[in-house]
C-alpha cells in the first residue's frame, strides 16, 4: 500500500495515537508541515489523506496562504475517490471545499457529550461508537452538513459532529486524535498565552480534572478510527492498483 498522508496544519500538532496506531494497522505515512512550508505530494502517490486541526478558521487564506493549498486538495481527494479523514479544522476544510460557510458557533472544550446516529451503525469507521459518547472537543466554528453528506454524530449545542462524504470522504469535528501527553501540551501552551477560562469558559485544570475519567476511553477510541481508515485505505488502494493493471 501507499503511505498514508498526514497533514499538518499547526505548529502545536503531534498527531496524537495516529501515528502508532497507522504503524499496528500495517500502514506507512508521510507527514507534512503546511505551516513551516511544506509541499503537498501528488494524490497518485498517497493511498489516503488525513488532515488534522488548527487554532485558524479555513477563511484566513490571506494570512495562511496553505490553507487555500489545502482546501482544494481535499476536494481533489474527494472528486478522485481517494479516502480523506478531516480532524476538527480538517473537517472543515472538507466542508468548505465543497462549498459550505464555516462560521463562528457555539464555543466547545473539554469533554462534551455527543451522540451516535442510526446511520453511523453501518458506517466503516465509527460503528463501534456508543449512542453517547464523551469526547474531547476545543473548536468555535463550525458549518451546515454539505449537501448529500450523512451525518454519523451529533450534539445539542453543534448538530454536525462527524459525517461523510460519499463512501470514502469523513469529516470529524472533535479531536479523537488526541492521547494525554498532547492534551497537557495543548492546555500547557494556551494557559501561557491566554486566560483559557475567560476566552474559553473552563481552566487548564478543570479540563484536566474534566480529562481524568475519559481520557482512557478516548485514546481507544482513537486507535480504533485510524485502524479503521488504515483499512479503508488499503481496500481503496489495492482496488485502484487493479483499474490501473
Amino acid at each position: 500500500m501507499k503511505p498514508i498522508l498526514l497533514v499538518r496544519n499547526d505548529p502545536y500538532e503531534s498527531f496524537g495515537v495516529a501515528l502508532p496506531s497507522l504503524a499496528r494497522a500495517g500502514a506507512d505515512v508521510v507527514t507534512v508541515n503546511m505551516p513551516a512550508g511544506a509541499t503537498l505530494p501528488p494524490l497518485d502517490d498517497v493511498a489516503a489523506v488525513i488532515t488534522f486541526g488548527g487554532t485558524v478558521n479555513v477563511d484566513q487564506a490571506d494570512r495562511h496562504t496553505y490553507l487555500a493549498t489545502v482546501r482544494t486538495y481535499a476536494r481533489e481527494a474527494v472528486d478522485r475517490g481517494i479516502p480523506y479523514l478531516g480532524i476538527c479544522l480538517g473537517s472543515q476544510l472538507l466542508a468548505r471545499a465543497l462549498d459550505v460557510p464555516v462560521l463562528k458557533g457555539p464555543k466547545e472544550v473539554g469533554f462534551e457529550p455527543v451522540r451516535s446516529l442510526p446511520a453511523a451503525k453501518e458506517d466503516p469507521l465509527l460503528s463501534f461508537l456508543r449512542d453517547d459518547e464523551h469526547v474531547m472537543q476545543w473548536h468555535e466554528d463550525t458549518h451546515e452538513l454539505p449537501p448529500g453528506a450523512t451525518l454519523l454524530v451529533t450534539g445539542d449545542r453543534v448538530q454536525v459532529q462527524a459525517y461523510r462524504v460519499g463512501d470514502l470522504a469523513w469529516g470529524v469535528q472533535f479531536h479523537f486524535e488526541v492521547d494525554a501527553p498532547e492534551l497537557d501540551w495543548w492546555l500547557d501552551v494556551a494557559d501561557a498565552e491566554i486566560d483559557i477560562r475567560a476566552v474559553w469558559g473552563k481552566s487548564a485544570e478543570e479540563i484536566r480534572a474534566e480529562a481524568a475519567p475519559y481520557v482512557a476511553a478516548q485514546e481507544e477510541r482513537g486507535r480504533e478510527i485510524f485502524r479503521r481508515f488504515a483499512g479503508v485505505a488499503r481496500k481503496s488502494d489495492a482496488r485502484r492498483t487493479a483499474s490501473l493493471t
